[in-house]
């Protein structure tokens, strides 16, 4: 999977709560894989004036994805 395929993709959660759909992704280059899925658009992200909350309250950490299909599914934190 490519990760344009992401995009626009709805994020459940384990017991069925819809928590989103992906408008951005966030790269760890550090060790070469996604670090979050954004639920708002990259753009409002880099103007928060405080990006870490803003990174708390508007994403879903990648290590928390359990599947991807046509919707992506998340487990707990």
């Amino acid at each position: 999977m490519t990760l344009s395929e992401f995009y626009g993709k709805r994020i459940i959660s384990n017991e069925g709560r819809i928590l989103g759909e992906v408008k951005g992704i966030l790269l760890n280059f550090e060790v070469g894989g996604v670090s979050h899925l954004l639920l708002i658009d990259a753009e409002r992200f880099m103007r928060s004036t405080n990006p870490k909350d803003e990174l708390r309250k508007s994403s879903i950490a990648y290590k928390r994805v359990k599947k991807v299909d046509e919707t992506i599914i998340v487990g707990r934190e």
